[in-house]
């Protein structure tokens, strides 16, 4: 899977976005240290191992850089950014059942309007699956040759 480039000089605002997901019930939030067990759980069981280690190191950042999607106190979605490298989206899930309602568009673009309040210019979303969402939420274009070879090449196995 290829690697995508995003220019936080042009994306567009979520404000709207977040507002109409309240308005049915869905809270997105930045997810805060007591959230951090019941986040790790919910990403293990939904992403995967290897997305609870990149989750994880989101937690010691200051702000903590996850955001999370609620709907009746249960947690439906998570995205991160600064976990598996500087300047980086991802992890992100949101269930299958509360997918296509635009809680993944608006987590994405918490993580890239606060990549873009923390100072960086450009953010790279990794190892992309639907490279159509990214380009329709947020202008998103593939790096050349990414495909090729991966940060995600040497993780260790387990």
């Amino acid at each position: 899977m290829a690697d995508m480039l995003v220019n936080l000089m042009d994306i567009p605002s979520c404000d709207e976005r977040i507002a109409k997901l309240a308005s049915k019930g869905i809270n997105i939030r930045r997810a805060m240290t007591p959230d951090m067990m019941a986040v790790l759980d919910f990403v293990e069981k939904t992403t995967g191992r290897f997305a609870k280690g990149e989750c994880m190191a989101s937690f010691s950042h200051h702000p903590v850089s996850c955001y999370i999607a609620e709907k009746d106190g249960k947690l439906i979605g998570y995205a991160c950014y600064d976990a598996t490298m500087k300047d980086f989206f991802g992890p992100t899930e949101v269930l299958k059942e509360f997918q296509g309602h635009g809680i993944g568009a608006a987590l994405l673009l918490k993580c890239l309007h606060s990549l873009k309040e923390e100072g960086y210019g450009y953010a790279v979303i990794g190892s992309v699956g639907p490279a159509d969402f990214y380009r329709k939420v947020c202008n998103a274009v593939v790096i050349p040759s990414s495909e090729k070879k991966s940060i995600y090449d040497d993780f260790m196995q387990f």
